[in-house]
């Protein structure tokens, strides 16, 4: 699947040859190529717990009987608490003396926050305030991990393979993530025929634990060139700002701001729309995700060959005018037809929206600055979708989250958007040479909570890594 039989062949050959131009020395050799396979097999069991776990929290929410409110809300609001706490990470890494350290405490407290969900799935009951805690534990290790692995990984990787690599690497992710989603949806929907939907989640999180355990695993099994870059810096948080503005271009990160908080408004809400006002089944749900996934993918490579003819900038405008009309598009019919139709439109406008802005924001990130930059945009960009999500919960609620109560926030979100257009063309990009190698390097993740919006924050740490030492 995703032509993950052919990248293992190409892995062990092209390890090996790369080695051998760095080094002459078989040690080095047979170091590299464990570095990699070790690397691959982290991102395949880290997309196996993303598909298998993160992916059904808000549908677990819903089953437990916290109500439509919480589950929009798990996926979002605890986001807030996590890129607060991940603003620790530079810190850490200074205090450990080591990135690997760093992103191996991180990743096995969030194997840890599937132990309570087992425990509530088996017992059918948690509490509103329980679950939001253990979701915003879940996420600020998840955030937190993010910059210092993004650091690490660069100092494993030689920069001649990287491209290669990295799309190697997100290929094995993304196939185990949809083989994860697909197969949890499946003993859902069996377990709902028979009455066990809680036992079927408390499975779930058995897996997903099990799945980071193992990538647990393959980042101990990895080694550590550089614990700490000999130049490495913690930026002071004006000069940051200040860094940020001019390199990525202030108005543009005011307009992924406001994109990202007018899309949360309905995101995180879709998902308990889709259960409790039109009573899809899982296989259903499974099946309107499945589709935006895998367009997606589909959609990324050709995208990139059109960002290299015209530039990533102009492919911002398309992706930014495509992505305007989705959530209002909910408006036009609820036939299971219609919504599979807008779906997959999806997949493909937010493909290039994501590329265009991956493309334009982290090109320039410098590696002794990489960490603490992108712990500052995980915070940003953490904000701006807890805002977002905020507003809409606020609109349904006064609204006891009838079935207009959602029209309604789906249709401000697609104003929104719209109005944020107005930001963008006061922006000034500068166009970038694109490589479309690096195009492939680009994680796709299916999320529940928000089937129409953006990746999550911390996955553009393969596009940064990739973008150095061309």
């Amino acid at each position: 699947m995703f032509g993950v039989e052919r990248d293992r062949t190409w892995l062990v050959t092209l390890a090996s040859e790369t080695a051998s131009l760095a080094s002459s020395n078989g040690k080095k050799q047979r170091r590299l190529r464990t570095d990699l396979r070790a690397s691959c097999g982290d991102g395949a069991a880290f997309g196996g717990m993303v598909g298998v776990g993160e992916t059904y929290l808000p549908a677990f929410v819903l089953a437990v009987g916290l109500g439509e409110l919480t589950a929009g809300l798990v996926g979002s609001v605890p986001l807030l608490a996590g890129g607060v706490l991940q603003m620790i990470s530079p810190s850490a890494v200074r205090l450990l003396r080591s990135h690997k350290r760093w992103v191996i405490l991180c990743a096995s407290v969030q194997t840890l926050t599937f132990v309570p969900l087992m425990v509530a799935a088996l017992r059918g009951s948690i509490s509103c305030a329980a679950i939001l805690v253990i979701a915003a534990i879940y996420w600020a290790a998840g955030l937190a991990a993010g910059p210092a692995w993004n650091t690490w990984i660069g100092t494993i990787v030689p920069p001649a393979i990287r491209p290669r690599f990295f799309a190697i690497r997100a290929r094995a992710s993304q196939a185990m993530v949809f083989l994860g989603f697909l197969a949890g949806g499946i003993v859902l929907q069996l377990a709902a025929t028979r009455g066990q939907v809680l036992l079927a989640f408390a499975g779930l999180f058995a897996a997903a634990a099990l799945c980071r355990l193992i990538s647990v695993a393959m980042l101990a099994w990895q080694s550590e060139p550089t614990p700490i870059p000999a130049n490495m810096r913690q930026i002071p948080w004006r000069e940051l700002m200040r860094h940020l503005a001019q390199r990525s271009g202030g108005r543009l990160l005011v307009y992924l701001v406001a994109v990202q908080a007018s899309v949360q408004i309905a995101g995180p809400f879709f998902a308990p729309f889709m259960f409790e006002k039109l009573q899809l089944s899982y296989g259903q749900f499974v099946a309107l995700i499945s589709v935006a996934f895998l367009v997606k993918m589909i959609a990324l490579p050709a995208w990139g060959r059109l960002a290299h003819r015209v530039g990533a900038s102009r492919l911002l405008w398309i992706g930014g005018i495509g992505i305007t009309p989705l959530s209002a598009g909910w408006l036009v019919s609820q036939h299971f037809a219609w919504l599979l139709v807008l779906q997959a439109a999806g997949g493909v406008v937010w493909a290039a929206y994501e590329l265009a802005f991956f493309l334009l924001f982290f090109e320039s990130i410098a590696q002794e600055e990489r960490t603490s930059l992108l712990t500052l945009y995980n915070l940003i960009n953490t904000i701006a979708w807890v805002i977002g999500a905020l507003l809409g919960g606020a609109l349904l609620l006064a609204y006891s989250a009838s079935y207009n109560a959602y029209l309604l926030i789906f249709t401000i979100s697609s104003v929104g958007r719209c109005l944020a257009l107005f930001l963008l063309a006061r922006s000034q990009l500068l166009d970038i040479d694109v490589d479309v190698m690096a195009v492939r390097t680009i994680a796709v993740r299916p999320n529940s909570a928000s089937l129409d919006a953006p990746v999550l924050p911390s996955l553009p740490d393969q596009v940064a890594s990739d973008a150095q030492d061309k």
